[in-house]
This record gives C-alpha cells, structure tokens and sequence, in this order.
C-alpha cells in the first residue's frame, strides 16, 4: 500500500473516531436506563446510603397549581399615605374653608375605606381577588376587598364635590391626581415569603428510604413514584462524583476505546474481504462518512424526542451500502452502526434486537435497487419487521401487551417512511464521490440511450458484437459472484471508440478491408487507437469512472497480434518494438474487468469458427483464456483459478448454446396434379375430406 494511502485511511479513521466521541452523550455510569411505567430490568437495588422520598413531579405540578390559583396575596396599610395627603389639602390656604373640610372629611372616608393601585382594583372588579391578607402580630388575617376604591374612582368622587370651575382649578393646582396615592399596597415581599412557605411542604421529601433498603427489584413496575426515587439516586450519585475529574477522564477514554474498537473492526473487514478498496481512501471515506452522519444524526433525534433514536431511519444505511458496494459489507456496517447507537438508547438491548431485526430484514428483501417497487417494498418489510420485533421484546419482558406504546409504533411508521430518503441520498453520494448505483448502471444499459443507439447506426456490427459480449460477460458473472449490473454496462460501451473508424473493425467491414493499404504499424495504430478514442467519447458522454475503465482494460497492455505476428513475418531479422503493437492498459483491475477482457476475446474469435462441436468450442476458450493468462494480463486482478475454471464453463456452454445445430428444414415439394377419378373421395371419406367414424 503506498504510503500516501495510509497516510489518508488514518486521516480518515482518526476525524471519524473524534467526531463520533464529540457527539457521544456523556451520561454518568451510575444511570441506568428506564421509563415510567415499563418494567425494571436489572437486578435488585438497594439504596447505598439514606435516600429521601419525594412527590413524584406530576403530583408536584398539581399541587403547585392549586396553590397559585387559591393563593391570596399579602397586602399592607400604609396609613403614613393618607395622612400626607389629608395634611397636605388642610394646609391649602388657597381653598376656601368650606371646600377644604369638604374634601379633608372625605378624604379620611377614602383612605379609611382603603385605595388601592388600578391593577389590584382591576383584579377586584373581575372577581378574582375577593380577599387579601394582612399580617396583624405574625398573623395572617383575611380581609374582603369589597370596601376598597380604586385612586380613579377615589379622584372622581372628589372632583364631584366641586361643581363649579373655580373649585376643580384649585384641584389641579393642588395636583391631586398625583397626590392622591393608594394606602392599600401589596407587599410582594411577604407574598413571597407566603408562597415559599406553602409550596415548601409540597416539594420537601415526605419520607425515607435507608441505607441497605430495598428500592426496586427486576420486573417491578416503575411506578411515577419509584421513577422520582430513581432520579433522586442518581442525581445524588451525580453530585458525589460531580467534580471526580479522573472519573470523567475515564469515562472519555472508555468512549474513544469504544468507538476505535468498533471503526477498527470495519477496517479489518475490509483488508481480510476487500484488500484493493483500501487501496482507494475514497471509497473508506464514503463509508466511514455514512456510519458518522447516521451517528450524529441519531444522537440528535434522541435528544430532541423521547425514544427518538427509533425515529432514526438507520435501514437508509444498509441500503445505500449494499447499492455502492454488496450485502455483506452492508450488513457488517449496518451491525456496526446499530452498536455504536445503542450508546444512545435507553434500552440498548431491546434496542439492538428491533434494529438488527429490521435492518437485516431490509438487506434481504433488497437484493438490487433497481426498481422503485423494490425500495417501497423494503420499507413494508422494515417497518413490519420493527412491529414484530417490538411485540416480541415486549412479550418477553412485561408478560402482555398492555403495555405497547403506539408513539413507538408510530416512530417505527415515520421511521419506514424516511427509507424512501434513499434515492436521495444516492443521487447526492453520486454527485459528490463519483459512485455508481445499481440504478444508474440500469439507466445506462438502456440501449435507447444516446451513445448506444449512435454505436448501433454507425457501428452495427460492433453493437452486436458488444451485445453478445454482454449476454456472455453477464452470464459468467452471475457464476463467480461479479457485479452483474457493471460488466452488463461495461459491455456495452467498452468499443464505443470505433465509432470514428468502423470501417477499420472486421465485424464492420462488407467485402472491403482498408487495412490492405495499410503497413501493419498503420494499421495496429489505428486498432489500438479506439481505446483513447473511446474516453473522449466517454468523457464527452459524462460516462462514469467504472465505465471508462471498462474501456482502457478490456485490452490491458495486451498487444494487437494479428498485426504484430504480420510485422514480425514481413521482418524476421529485425528486433520489434512491441510498443507500437501494444494497447495503452492498464491491464484488468477488477473481476468485472477481467470477465470481460475474456469474453471480448472469446466472442469475437468464436465467429470465425468452422467448427461448433463441444472440443472446438473447449479448444478455443481454453487457448485464448489460458494464453491470457500467461502474458500475466489478469495478474492484477482478483479473480482466482477457481472462478477462471467456472467462467471458461459458462463460456463454454453458452457458446454452443449460441451455435448449437439446427435441424435443416426440407425443400417444399410440388404435387402432381390428381386425375379426376383421384380427385373424387373415397368411400372412407365425406365430402369435406374428412374420415368417417
């Protein structure tokens, strides 16, 4: 592997594991995980020092309620106010005596009844304050708001006494409408105190659990009120160890351990299964781009919704693995990711049992995407097999059903919703990594489309010949395990080049060989030239990657022979450069490549039989696959001698199925024409010719 290439897969592994650790939710290990209602599944717990029982928080709201809705504030009188006042409009020399014993009598009647602010005045008048509080010796005595006015019905009273303009003139010098101010005043900060001291008893603790007492056993309910207690031991245990710096170290430790084990293991999945992808960063940076952003993606769900990792659409993964690369490495990354979420969940086990349930369901009901029938049919099994899956955990820990949440069934719904997404997601990793569908080699076999359909006007001998190239290619693959969908498309673009010379290609030719004017260097120029000619073609097409290889390894760095054997024949004493002879390369990289590096070979050969019996069809294969072979032309590709006994096989058989014997019909043969007597029926026979029974 060169060294640039580890450089990157590190690169990659180390930016995967940190961001993974970042987003891990750092929950104390003295939590367990639990849901009101729904059974205790660990073991017996005892309480490891005295625990206080508190109101579960549902009571603590309720009674928190009522006591804000019948709560009567605290007021106070504060008499210094109405005596200013009345002091101030006696000491008006500017009234008249009569006006101010007028307004100093009623104004003792006002403040003797009470004034109050026009909020608490509007409180009154609604109906909901009938009653305050006053604090007499300690005591909080109540008193009926009936009596109080408000500082504007208090004014307007006053301006009624004076009916004449001079008298409301000295009102405004006087300022009443400032000086008048309410007596009767809320004191907020006794209303506090008041309010403390009656939600005090409601959140204080109304008992206690001792030390070595029994708190919950396996399979008792988690009842509201056990749920508080278990919240109570944990917080608990929470601020005991909240400033254990070397707890919290560890505990991060234990996470990036956690995360490089799991990361780890896909890579070695990939070097023991799939060593050449490691050879390409690209495809682990897809891969490991996945497991991060479904990660992410999940712990952000779980922490915005209760049980919301089950929202997650992790099948999505599974998919979009088994349409780039297979299904088995589409299982392995799916188990992986359902492990590295679990973290996440608040039952990990019930939840690692419904994922893997559902997401090996989808894998299998998925063989190819190449239908949208196929992805909406993998969402009905999905989300049946998350029902099923969350029935039997169910069953197995509560003993009934009473207990099924239909918002987890309803999560389970949205959740087969979102696998649709797929399609999505598969454009965009299309786009951005240069990757190759099932879907998109689909569209490309599509004979209508432009490339081929101009192969086929300009080219038709060469369109046939790709065809029958497919038929045999596609046939093998599906012997040795290949990817059936990429040697069918690369098949039929792979001589796309000869479209600019048809005329120069035997399949093409009717009668006229150009290359009878031609030296063979000339002509072995223009052979070979159909290589790079077809990657203009491709690139000018926005042909994929995969299918441009097709194009420069069909021939590998193998050499035009018939041309190169004429040469050497024509200059027996002269050293040939094989170069002029040789196709640019590289030779076969993948199985898909070499497959059809063979069958290209063995098809266009097999034309020039005379000969179909089974040992010339054995004959030929064998010569041609085996003198490949040993120009070293598969050496860089992963086939291995078994799959090459299996292809020659399907090679093989399907050639003599291709030229297999035909019957050879007779010549029609003239009647003579019946005499008259001949022409009559006979005794056995009725007039319509037909044998009597």
């Amino acid at each position: 592997m060169k060294k640039d290439n580890k450089f990157y897969l590190g690169l990659i592994f180390t930016v995967a594991t940190v961001l993974m650790v970042y987003f891990m939710p750092r929950d104390s290990r003295h939590k367990f995980s639990y849901e009101a209602n729904r059974p205790w599944s660990y073991s017996l717990l005892t309480a490891p020092f005295d625990i206080t029982i508190y109101r579960d928080s549902a009571t603590v709201k309720a009674m928190t309620d009522s006591v804000e809705r019948t709560m009567v504030p605290i007021y106070r009188r504060d008499s210094d106010v109405g005596r200013r006042v009345i002091d101030a409009v006696a000491g008006a020399d500017s009234l008249p005596a009569g006006v101010r014993r007028r307004l100093t009598s009623t104004l003792r009647e006002l403040y003797g009844r009470g004034i109050v602010d026009q909020s608490t005045a509007t409180l009154i008048s609604r109906g909901s304050l009938p009653e305050v509080k006053f604090n007499e010796n300690n005591v909080n005595v109540s008193y009926p708001t009936g009596s109080f006015v408000s500082q504007r019905d208090a004014y307007a009273l006053l301006d009624s006494l004076n009916h004449d303009a001079e008298g409301r003139r000295v009102m405004q010098a006087l300022g009443m409408s400032a000086l008048l101010q309410p007596n009767i005043v809320e004191d907020k900060e006794a209303t506090k105190q008041y309010h403390e001291a009656l939600i005090q008893p409601i959140v204080a603790g109304i008992g206690v659990i001792q030390k070595g007492e029994r708190i919950i056993a396996q399979g008792d309910i988690v009842t509201p009120q056990l749920y508080q207690i278990l919240q109570n031991y944990e917080s608990t245990l929470d601020r005991q160890s909240n400033n254990d710096r070397r707890r919290l170290g560890n505990i991060l430790a234990g996470q990036t351990l956690f995360v490089m084990l799991l990361l780890g293991l896909l890579y070695v999945f990939v070097y023991m299964y799939y060593p050449r992808k490691l050879e390409r960063p690209k495809e682990i940076l897809v891969l490991m781009l996945l497991v991060v952003c479904f990660f992410v993606f999940t712990v952000a769900l779980n922490r915005a919704f209760v049980s919301g990792v089950y929202l997650s659409p992790i099948a999505i993964l599974p998919i979009m693995v088994s349409v780039f690369y297979d299904s088995r490495t589409a299982f392995f990354v799916f188990a992986l990711e359902t492990l590295l979420c679990s973290v996440t969940a608040t039952f990990p086990m019930e939840f690692l049992f419904i994922e893997l349930t559902a997401g090996t369901a989808v894998i299998f009901s998925l063989k190819e995407l190449s239908r949208r029938s196929e992805l909406l049919r993998s969402e009905a099994i999905g989300f049946a097999g998350y029902v099923v899956a969350y029935v039997a955990v169910e069953l197995m820990t509560a003993g009934s059903l009473g207990s099924l949440s239909w918002r987890i069934i309803g999560f389970f719904g949205i959740n087969a919703v979102l696998i649709s997404f797929a399609y999505i997601l598969i454009l965009i990793f299309e786009k951005l990594f240069g990757m190759v569908s099932v879907v998109t080699l689909v569209e490309l076999s599509d004979i209508n489309n432009s490339v081929l359909r101009e192969l086929s006007q300009e080219c038709p001998g060469t369109f046939q010949h790709s065809m029958a190239v497919s038929n045999l290619a596609t046939e093998a693959a599906h012997r040795i395990g290949a990817n059936v969908q990429l040697v069918r498309a690369g098949a039929l673009y792979h001589d796309i080049g000869k479209i600019d010379n048809p005329a120069f290609f035997t399949e093409n030719q009717y009668g006229v060989n150009p290359h009878d004017a031609l030296t063979p260097i000339q002509s072995a120029r223009i052979i070979t030239r159909h290589i790079s000619d077809g990657l203009k073609r491709a690139e000018k097409a926005k042909l994929p990657g995969v299918i441009r290889d097709f194009i420069t390894q069909h021939h590998g760095c193998g050499k035009a022979k018939y041309f190169y054997n004429t040469y050497c024949r024509q200059h027996p004493d002269e050293d040939v450069d094989e170069g002029m002879f040789s196709y640019p390369g590289p030779n076969p990289q993948t199985k898909e490549a070499s497959l059809l590096m063979m069958a290209d070979t063995v098809e266009a050969a097999s034309r020039s039989l005379t000969d179909y019996s089974q040992e010339a069809i054995r004959g030929l294969v064998d010569r041609l696959i085996d003198a490949q072979v040993a120009d070293g032309l598969h050496n860089d590709s992963p086939l291995s001698f078994r799959d090459i006994k299996e292809i020659k096989e399907c090679f093989i058989q399907r050639l003599r199925s291709m030229y297999h014997a035909r019957v050879s019909y007779p010549a029609d043969v003239k009647r003579k024409e019946k005499s008259a007597d001949e022409e009559k029926p006979s005794e056995n026979e009725n007039s319509d010719g037909q044998t009597k029974q």
